[in-house]
């Protein structure tokens, strides 16, 4: 008997990918494996097997991969302070090429033909997706169902789904709900009333922070330890990775941190709006770079600053595994091991206040930045310094 050729699909048991699933399966001769990466959203093991069970799956597989998600894709992404467009911490974004990659590994473990995936055909994760499948398989071939099939619309989607007693989800107003993307790392929600950048965004739907009026009255006190770049403890308790992203999650969250609004530029050219939280990630930003001021010469500091802007738009249109980027993460990681200390951050009502910054580092001296009279800066220099860029102003 010959067997059936397989496709992976990136399934997470919600309404587009279990309509991605019946669709596969009624166009292609071929079984369908779910496979669904844990990077930390909101995840129910249950109702994932269950779904993909009504429908026939006998290969199901949920991958943990969260420790790896926050070493090898949040952490240097933060040592790199990657910001898109002066706003955006790129938390979808850095998310898709780890899926990827799993996802083909897979693929290959199961001699899968094919891998297939939910994103829309507007928007920038298929890009993402994608270029991670290539890089890892390249024969392998991808199946982008939002480009080829002929549901046009939310409204074709969810007569399809009645069609074939597929559950539609609905949000808290019991309506269907927005168009939400989560990971350990942040939220993004969009559609909707968000469509229209003139509405405000609904406290509704937020999800992991409190807003200020609700956020408490008295300060937090959080302390960062670093070492070689990256943060290992919070507080002084050491953490592994995954751990330290959700204890930095819940102490800005409930402080009002980490919201941002904001119309993107996407990389296929359209503008789109829409509402992320990244509570523990802007308290990481804001302390490595804190950290980073002590422990760090400025030649460094300003190259790292130089090209933040292309590093972050690489990540942000899919190019993670491009050797462009991994050859600015080199320049930035030059000398990480230098980044070594604790930084102490107060947290207000959506503010962020640098308390202290803790590190052996020689890089600050409070001897040549004292107003006290002292030998170890000398200001007869200065005048020879000064007269050397007054020549340079007019070259």
């Amino acid at each position: 008997m010959k067997l059936k050729k397989r496709i992976v699909l990136a399934y997470s048991g919600g309404l587009d990918t279990s309509i991605i699933l019946k669709w596969l399966q009624e166009n292609y001769n071929a079984e369908v494996i779910c496979y669904t990466a844990d990077i930390g959203q909101k995840i129910d093991r249950k109702k994932i097997i269950s779904n993909a069970k009504k429908f026939g799956v006998k290969n199901i597989i949920i991958n943990d991969l969260k420790d790896i998600f926050v070493k090898d894709y949040v952490y240097p992404m933060i040592r790199g302070h990657a910001i898109y467009e002066g706003v955006y911490l790129l938390g979808t974004s850095i998310a898709r090429p780890l899926i990827a990659k799993d996802q083909i590994k897979v693929a290959k473990k199961y001699k899968a033909y094919a891998v297939s995936h939910g994103a829309t055909g507007k928007g920038n994760d298929q890009v993402r997706f994608e270029l991670g499948y290539h890089y890892f398989g390249p024969k392998i071939k991808i199946i982008a169902p939002w480009r080829i099939w002929k549901l046009k619309s939310r409204t074709d989607l969810i007569s399809y789904a009645q069609k074939y007693d597929i559950q539609i989800p609905k949000d808290k107003k019991g309506e269907p709900p927005f168009s939400v993307d989560d990971n350990l790392f942040h939220t993004s929600t969009e559609g909707k009333v968000l469509e229209n950048p003139k509405n405000s965004a609904p406290e509704f739907i937020f999800q992991r922070t409190t807003s200020l009026e609700k956020a408490p009255n008295k300060p937090t006190l959080v302390t960062i330890n670093f070492k070689n770049g990256d943060p290992i403890g919070v507080n002084g308790k050491k953490l592994r990775p995954s751990m330290l992203l959700e204890k930095l999650n819940k102490l800005a969250g409930k402080n009002g941190i980490g919201r941002v609004d904001l119309v993107e530029n996407r990389f296929l050219g359209i503008k789109s709006r829409g509402v992320y939280e990244t509570p523990g990630g802007t308290l990481l930003i804001h302390a490595h770079r804190a950290i980073e001021s002590v422990t760090l010469d400025k030649e460094t500091m300003h190259k790292k600053d130089n090209i933040m802007s292309k590093y972050a738009e690489l990540i942000y249109n899919g190019y993670w595994y491009s050797n462009e980027r991994l050859k600015l993460q080199k320049i930035i990681d030059l000398k990480k091991n230098k980044v070594n200390g604790s930084v102490k951050l107060k947290l207000y009502k959506g503010n962020i206040t640098i308390q202290s910054r803790v590190t052996n580092s020689k890089a600050y001296s409070m001897k040549k930045v004292s107003f006290e009279e002292n030998k170890s800066f000398n200001k007869s220099n200065v005048e020879k310094f000064i007269n050397f860029h007054k020549k340079k102003l007019r070259n």
